[in-house]
């Protein structure tokens, strides 16, 4: 404010002045020399100075002055509104980067889940399929052992009566006591059991 009336203040001499001076050289333009310096002039000049300088300050309080006021004023608050603004949105803004950062962390979470549960739900699947390998190829050796047990048991049948029929045979032949298959079935089976046992130790 202060340098607003210091503005008309200065504003209201020079005009006062240039107005006084031009009324001067009106009215004493007939005679050589400065009319300012005429002693004769000096009342009207100051009385005409007084009603300039009243009027300048009047139209610059007045009018000029509210004007540059309003104007600054204007600028002012424009000035205010734009800094809330930018202050608004920058809060704004704050609030959607956290926001966008609380649920790119909540998204990378619910990954890391989905990603720890599809790999449980993997290990899980490929143990019951592992298992159920496992006892497949479990009953497949149970089975086969048992053929194999079969047939070993087969053959050695077989292999007890090929075994008794060829002792008889060679009884009659060397000895030519006479036997029956039966007997000799019966010690072949006592030789295979005893053969068994000491197998079994």
């Amino acid at each position: 404010m202060k340098s607003i009336k210091r503005y008309q203040f200065c504003m209201a001499v020079i005009t006062a002045s240039s107005m006084m001076t031009d009324a001067a050289t009106a009215a004493g333009s007939s005679e050589p020399g400065l009319p300012q310096l005429d002693i004769s002039t000096w009342p009207s000049q100051l009385f005409w100075l007084v009603v300039l300088f009243g009027v300048g300050y009047l139209v610059m309080a007045k009018i000029v002055t509210p004007r540059i006021g309003m104007v600054l004023e204007e600028r002012r608050q424009t000035l205010d509104l734009d800094l809330a603004k930018a202050r608004t949105a920058s809060e704004d803004a704050a609030k959607i980067r956290e926001k966008y950062e609380s649920d790119l962390e909540k998204a990378r979470n619910e990954a890391s889940e989905f990603a720890r549960n599809a790999a449980a739900e993997a290990a899980k699947m490929a143990e019951e399929a592992d298992a159920k390998t496992a006892k497949k190829l479990a009953d497949k050796a149970a089975k086969a052992e048992a053929k194999l047990v079969d047939a070993k048991n087969a053959a050695l049948t077989k292999l007890t009566e090929v075994a008794a029929t060829a002792a008889v045979e060679a009884v009659a032949t060397v000895a030519g006591i006479k036997t029956t298959a039966s007997a000799a079935g019966k010690t072949a089976a006592a030789i295979d059991a005893r053969t068994r046992k000491q197998e079994a130790k």
